[in-house]
Formats: structure tokens, sequence, C-alpha cells
């Protein structure tokens, strides 16, 4: 049985099916390294790290959850420099300041970090956009 680190990266349409993942791995994985969450305009970016081996049937189980949920994102180069700065231990607001992205959560699965973005965007705009139901 082969074994591997493992790192997932997909593309999600909306806030609430990010919800459903960043709890799935809060409650699925204690081998977690960090879950890195950036909203866009259009949808978010969700990176999921896991620190330890995984067995190939997790790995396959993992893979189904999240195309359920989302497709495989292949970042463009300025995402993936965002990541690599965020894993290389730059902090959040430093690489959102650079970037000009918005990080919402990075490090342990924190929903509470998603749902009080979701509702601040909300409050702010007056209404709700497709990509934070």
């Amino acid at each position: 049985m082969a074994l591997e680190i493992m790192q997932y990266l997909y593309y999600l349409a909306n806030a609430s099916l990010t919800l459903r993942v960043v709890e799935y791995f809060s409650r699925n994985d204690s081998s977690l390294e960090f879950i890195t969450v950036i909203n866009q305009f259009h949808g978010w970016i969700i990176n999921v790290k896991i620190k330890s081996f995984v067995p190939k049937q997790k790995d396959k189980d993992i893979k189904a959850f999240l195309s359920e949920v989302g497709i495989v994102y292949s970042p463009p180069e300025f995402i993936s420099n965002v990541l690599s700065s965020l894993e290389a231990g730059q902090s959040a607001t430093n690489v959102m300041r650079r970037y000009k992205v918005a990080i919402v959560s990075h490090g342990r699965p924190q929903p509470n970090e998603i749902e009080a973005f979701r509702q601040s965007f909300i409050r702010g705009l007056g209404y709700c956009p497709q990509n934070l139901a």
C-alpha cells in the first residue's frame, strides 16, 4: 500500500460548500497541517495540506468528497505565490496586503472565521451575492 503526503487544492462555488469542507476536515482529520481559505469575487479557493502519510483509500475518499463539492483548482501564479508565502510562515495580513487577496482563514480549520467573513461582507454590501450563499 503506497503512502504519500497529500495536498488538495480545490475551487468551490460558495460559502456553504466551503464551510462544509472546513467542517469535514475539522471533524475527520487529526493529521491536518493546515487549511487555507481564500475568497475571490467568483468563488472560493481551499487548500488542504495533510502533514502525515495518507493511505491510498483515504486519499480516494477525500478526493471523492472534495469532487462532490468543488473542482480541482490549477492556480495562477499569483495564487501559487500566496499559498507559498503562507506555507513559508508569512502572516496572512502581510500576504493579503502584498497580493491584494482575501485570505479568510489559514491554519487549523475555523468555520467561525468563514461565517464571520461572510456575514460582515453581506452587511457591507446590503445583499448576499451568490458566492457568499
